[in-house]
Formats: structure tokens, C-alpha cells, sequence
């Protein structure tokens, strides 16, 4: 379903090229407008009689141009899945019979319909003596094409500007899927990881013939199973639910461990409402128990903490087993997914603000500290 919503949004923005109707209309409205208002006022400030008629007979050219620069409109906007130099062509183009168009309407209403009706028979004698009919038509023929042309040319560069944007939202929406598929990546990676090394410790258990502890682990690694794979993969999770996973995953290797591991697990009231990745403490707590709690032959202590400085949630996973051996190497070093699976489900989820640290502590054990903006929306 989702996959179908997706190709229908794409779709939907593939038919969405050049400029909407109401855009144009409102476009060509207003150029034609702000034409009726220069004539008028020029028409005023020239002198001329019968301001009333003149009104009258320019308003139904005014209408006339509208029509036929919405013609114009639809015409240029068959080509829109052309090239701009071939759109600017039929457009240059189109405004030509669109411009004479306007011109033969403008000579008919102030010069052949019922002239005795605006103009007295000297000012009809002035036109007659200034030029034939084509001369005029020619003339104003012109200067509608202009007008035209700087219509069609607004009309191309909203349509330029639509495109953009519409490349814009779509490059968004491939980040976001492909932000998205990475973040699914990442997640799927913890599950089959931490099985395996569960599966492993039980089947010690089963070959030990340790019965008990391997019904009481396979408990609770369904318990841990039922709790972790309800959610999607993307959603974030309140910090309490990842710390009650954990606490069912420590419940795990207590089994294996049972005079070795130690857990001490303080996290604030007020921050446990706080939304972080699912799963974003578990390879953590995973290496703790690999590098910390199975080197050790003592009992080892995995403390988690979380506190907040200003707007960042800060979660530490610290444990206290014994020193690296030099040219050993370190935790991250490793063939599992570890901190680099964090790192990166942190920059993906929150870009820089999503940070990991770690050292290796004097005298042993190894700390791990996560920063992350601090979203206490439901999640």
C-alpha cells in the first residue's frame, strides 16, 4: 500500500507540469487590468469626449484580449514537455494572429461600430486623415504583440520556476525514501545479530545440559522478540520501552552469566518519555557483554545512564570489565556491527546533531556515549 501511494504521488507531480489554470487566469486577468487602467487614464488625460463610451468599448476589446490570450495560454501549455527555446518559439509565434486578433477588434469597435456615437465629425475627420484602416490595425497590431509577448514570457518563466520546484520536491522525496531505506537497513542489521549471538550462548546451554537456564532464556528471548518487532522499523521509541528491552536482553545473558553480570540502570523520570531509534542501545549493551562481561573472569558491572544538557539527550552504556591488551584492539574494531551501526543510524536519523563517542577506560572497561536532540513527541 505504501509502495502504490508512493508511485501515485510521483504520478500525480509527472502531470503537474507548467503552470496551473487559476495561475494563469489570475496572470492574464491582471496584465489586462493594469492594460484597461493605462489606456483609460491616458485616454483621460488626452482630452477625448464621451469618456463614458470609450469606457464601454474598451472594456469589450479588454474582454476580447482576455479571451485570446487564454487561446494563447492553452496553446503554449500543449508544449510543455518540450524544450524551453521551442516553447519561446511557439509562443513569439502564437502571439502574432492573437496580436492582429486584438488589433481588427480594437479597429472595429472605435472606428466601424456606430463612430457618430463616441466622436464628433471633426475628430472623425482627424482619424480618416491620419491613415487607412491597415496602417492602424498594423499600429496597434504591434503593441498587443508586445503585450503578448511579455504575457507569454511570464507565463514561460512560471512555468520554469514550477518545474524547478517540482524537480526540487521530487529530489526531496528520493532523499527522504533513500534516508528512509538506509534507516530500514540499519535497523534489520540489529535483529539478526544479536539472534545469532543468542542463539549461540543457548545452544551452550542446551550442549552443557543446562536445562533450566535454557528454557528460562528461550522465554526470554521471546519475550524480547514480541516486544522489539511490533513497531516499524522508523519509529522512534520512548526511551523507556529501549531501556525494558534491554533489561529483557540482560535478562538473556544473565543466564550465561550468572555470576559475572552486573546491571546498574538509572535513567531520570523526566527523560523517559524522551523518543530514540528502536534498538539504539543494543549493540551497545551487546559489546558490553562481549568484550566486557565474557573477557572477565570476575563480575563485571554494565551501567546505563542518561542525563540532559541544555536541548541534547546524552545515554551512556559503560561497562567495567578488564584492559584491551595492546594491538588488540577495541570494541568498534571488530567483525560485528556494533558502533558503526549506531554512528550511522544517528547521522541518518538526525543528521549532525546525532552524535556517538567512545574510549577505553584507565584501569578497564569501555565507554560508549550517544547525543541526540532531545523529541518528546508521542513516538
Amino acid at each position: 500500500m505504501q509502495l502504490y501511494e508512493r508511485d501515485m504521488t510521483l504520478l500525480s507531480d509527472e502531470e503537474e507540469r507548467g503552470v496551473s489554470p487559476t495561475v494563469a487566469l489570475y496572470s492574464i486577468l491582471g496584465f489586462w487590468l493594469f492594460y484597461m487602467v493605462i489606456v483609460t487614464f491616458r485616454a483621460f488625460v488626452t482630452g477625448f469626449d464621451s469618456q463614458g463610451e470609450m469606457a464601454v468599448r474598451r472594456s469589450v476589446v479588454t474582454v476580447i484580449g482576455i479571451v485570446l490570450t487564454w487561446v494563447l495560454y492553452l496553446i503554449i501549455r500543449r508544449f510543455d514537455g518540450s524544450t524551453l527555446g521551442r516553447r519561446i518559439m511557439v509562443a513569439f509565434a502564437a502571439a502574432i494572429p492573437c496580436a492582429i486578433a486584438i488589433a481588427v477588434a480594437n479597429y472595429y469597435m472605435f472606428n466601424v461600430y456606430d463612430p457618430d456615437g463616441m466622436f464628433t465629425a471633426a475628430e472623425r475627420h482627424m482619424l480618416v486623415e491620419q491613415g487607412h484602416a491597415i496602417k492602424e490595425i498594423a499600429e496597434v497590431a504591434i503593441g498587443r504583440y508586445f503585450f503578448l509577448a511579455a504575457c507569454a514570457a511570464l507565463y514561460l518563466a512560471l512555468t520554469y520556476a514550477a518545474e524547478v520546484g517540482r524537480m526540487e520536491r521530487r529530489a526531496a522525496r528520493l532523499e527522504q525514501t533513500a534516508q528512509q531505506a538506509e534507516l530500514r537497513s540499519l535497523r534489520y542489521q540489529v535483529n539478526p545479530h544479536f539472534l545469532f549471538n543468542t542463539l549461540n550462548s543457548l545452544s551452550s546451554l542446551v550442549m552443557t545440559d543446562r536445562r533450566e537456564e535454557a528454557e528460562q532464556m528461550i522465554m526470554s528471548l521471546s519475550n524480547f522478540y514480541r516486544t522489539s518487532l511490533t513497531g516499524d522499523p522508523l519509529d522512534d521509541v520512548p526511551l523507556s520501552e529501549e531501556v525494558h528491552l534491554q533489561k529483557l536482553y540482560l535478562d538473556i545473558e544473565a543466564v550465561r552469566f550468572p555470576q559475572r553480570l552486573r546491571t546498574d540502570i538509572h535513567i531520570p523520570d523526566d527523560l523517559m518519555n524522551c523518543c530514540v531509534p528502536g534498538l539504539i542501545l543494543q549493540p551497545l549493551v551487546e559489546n558490553a557483554i562481549k568484550y566486557g562481561v565474557s573477557r572477565a573472569t570476575r563480575p563485571v558491572t554494565i551501567k546505563v545512564r542518561a542525563w540532559q544538557e541544555e536541548e541534547l539527550l546524552h545515554v551512556s552504556v559503560r561497562d567495567d570489565g578488564e584492559p584491551f591488551p595492546p594491538g588488540d584492539g577495541e570494541p568498534y574494531e571488530g567483525n560485528g556491527i556494533g558502533l558503526v551501526n549506531v554512528r550511522d543510524r544517528l547521522t541518518a536519523r538526525f543528521g549532525d546533531d546525532g552524535k556517538l563517542a567512545y574510549k577505553a577506560l584507565e584501569g578497564g572497561g569501555f565507554l560508549v556515549e550517544l547525543s541526540l536532540p532531545i523529541v518528546r513527541q508521542r513516538c
